[in-house]
């Protein structure tokens, strides 16, 4: 046995029988006592450290999986207690070290505390402070001096903070920052999993790259991946764009984001705003995809326009963006709107294409045929002109009484002023019923003609003058002269209980339930607590082997086959 260590348990024994050390508290029954490995030289001073034995000189202490190497330590053996100074160094088993200046152990409650120049490090990450309170039992180091940790991924600095050595978790609940390469986070309150990279912030949050900068009040950020789940009142706000939603998903490697519920994506150079449900952006193609309830919002003419369909794809670079909308699609400005199957609209090109079964609404006209073309300016972003192909029809109400002024022909141009139709040619095969009023808004006569070619001029969304070019036949009809039945050219259908007259118009009932289901969850997590996430399954399982299910090859036996002889 080593002779130091017979010296100094022979001292032990005749300093238990002191009365200084009859005074200390007995270690509890299932407590080990510190082991003094080693020391170059070991003095006793009552006058100077009362209860203690001096060990000076390559000094190693153990004890229960723990040792410590010093230059200078007072072992106070009654209360199983070490004070350590110089060159410090406490290694748990051969994952943990911690140096420091200065560091007292206690063998009873398995509790350490470092102070000057502290560092800790494990496999994954370092810790540099100034003073760590370290509980074994727990496995749990906490400090309230200003420390920086750094792993192979990132540095984070903070004024207080604690490690779960278990679960290698850091938390911290005061000012935090995450630097590297990539980008930097910054909270009050975040807990960081030093082996996953994974870190859950909590309250009001940035996290800053040179390509954007997320704002968040509860979330999670894979600082490896480079990945994000953000939820409650989170948004990415680039130089030209910004996406809000209740939960995002994001992926900074591919600039690729993912909002549900109340999105909202705004292009602050052309204050073009994009809402919807459920929203994917993927900002390196200049492209996003919108549903349910999805509304695009742009300027034109200084005035809003308003297109909806059940999904919405946005492409292009700014002040040259193209809508398309499919299945149910509606736009909606300010004295006109519209519906088709599908839209397409290019505005570079200022063109609005209106695709399956299109109808517009112009004022108290209503335009339908195979397919539509709305024309505008580019510079001016002024509607320009329409074009209407292949069975056009306009109708509109008579003045005063309950007839319809009707106009088909193969192909309908129009020309806008001020945004409303202010002329119309109908070419080939045209046909025409039309109320005449005197200035009484008497009725004169109904006229029901044929012809080649019609041009109108219209005043306020009124038919001012009307002109009949080639082969025309036909005649004014007094009202008692032409029956009902007559009054209808073929192909009628009067749909004014469709026009949108309000941006509430231009959604579907369906569109509004997916709506009201979304407000009524969003209500619900109002009144549920407000708490930080849940490390997530993968978080926690991050280091542990994964399991490999076996697969055992079925073996088919051969069917037995009986041989008739």
């Amino acid at each position: 046995m080593n002779t130091l260590y017979i010296k100094l348990t022979c001292i032990a024994l005749l300093f238990s029988l002191s009365p200084i050390w009859s005074q200390t508290q007995p270690a509890p029954k299932d407590s080990k006592q510190v082991i003094i490995e080693n020391s170059d030289f070991f003095d006793i001073s009552e006058s100077e450290v009362p209860g203690a034995i001096v060990l000076t000189g390559n000094v190693r202490i153990i004890h229960e999986g723990v040792r410590m190497t010093c230059n200078k330590a007072y072992h106070f053996t009654k209360a199983n207690f070490v004070k350590a100074f110089g060159n410090v160094n406490m290694v748990q088993g051969d994952t943990l070290t911690m140096t420091s200046k200065y560091a007292e152990y206690n063998g009873n409650t398995k509790f350490a505390y470092a102070t000057g120049n502290v560092v800790m490090r494990d496999p994954k990450m370092t810790l540099v402070t100034d003073t760590i309170n370290f509980d074994r039992n727990s496995q749990l180091a906490y400090y309230n001096s200003q420390g920086t940790i750094t792993d192979p991924e990132n540095t984070l600095t903070s004024k207080s903070g604690k490690y779960y050595l278990s679960q290698k978790k850091f938390q911290f609940q005061t000012a935090v920052t995450v630097t590297n390469p990539r980008q930097t986070i910054k909270t009050n309150h975040l807990d960081y999993y030093t082996n996953s990279g994974h870190a859950y912030v909590f309250g009001p949050s940035t996290i800053t790259s040179s390509s954007n900068t997320i704002h968040t009040t509860k979330g999670f950020y894979d600082t490896k991946k480079d990945e994000g789940k953000l939820q409650k009142g989170s948004k990415i706000v680039y130089k030209d764009r910004l996406i809000e939603g209740d939960d995002i998903y994001y992926d900074r490697k591919q600039d690729f984001a993912k909002a549900k519920n109340n999105v909202k994506i705004t292009d602050t150079i052309n204050n073009f705003v994009v809402k919807g449900h459920y929203a994917e952006v993927y900002k390196k193609k200049d492209s996003m995809f919108i549903t349910k309830k999805a509304l695009v919002t742009t300027l034109f003419e200084k005035d809003s326009v308003y297109f909806h369909a059940k999904k919405l794809v946005v492409t292009g670079k700014p002040t040259e963006r193209i809508i398309k909308g499919y299945n149910n699609a509606r736009f909606y400005k300010k004295d006109m709107s519209g519906k088709c199957d599908s839209i397409h609209y290019d505005q570079k090109k200022g063109l609005t294409q209106m695709i399956g079964k299109p109808i517009f609404w112009n004022g108290k006209n209503q335009m339908t045929g195979d397919l539509m073309h709305l024309i505008s300016d580019a510079k001016s972003e002024r509607i320009d002109s329409l074009k209407v192909l292949n069975n056009a029809f306009i109708v509109s109400k008579d003045t005063v009484g309950t007839g319809y002024n009707q106009v088909k022909g193969q192909n309908l141009y129009g020309k806008f002023k001020d945004n409303k139709l202010h002329e119309v040619d109908v070419v080939k095969n045209t046909e025409v019923i039309y109320y005449m009023r005197n200035d009484k808004q008497e009725l004169i006569g109904i006229n029901k003609n044929v012809s080649s070619k019609i041009n109108m001029i219209l005043e306020g969304n009124t038919i001012e003058t009307i002109t009949f070019f080639t082969n025309v036949d036909g005649n004014i009809y007094p009202e008692n002269e032409l029956p009902e039945n007559a009054r209808l050219l073929k192909g009628f259908i009067w749909r004014g209980d469709e026009q949108i007259l309000s941006l509430a118009d231009i959604f579907p009932k369906e569109e509004l339930e997916i709506d009201a289901k979304v407000q009524e969850e969003a209500k619900k997590k109002l009144l549920e607590p407000d708490l930080p996430m849940e490390a997530t399954k993968e978080t926690l399982e991050y280091d542990k082997p994964k399991k490999v299910e076996s697969t055992k090859a079925k073996v088919q036996r051969p069917k037995s086959s009986k041989v008739k002889k």
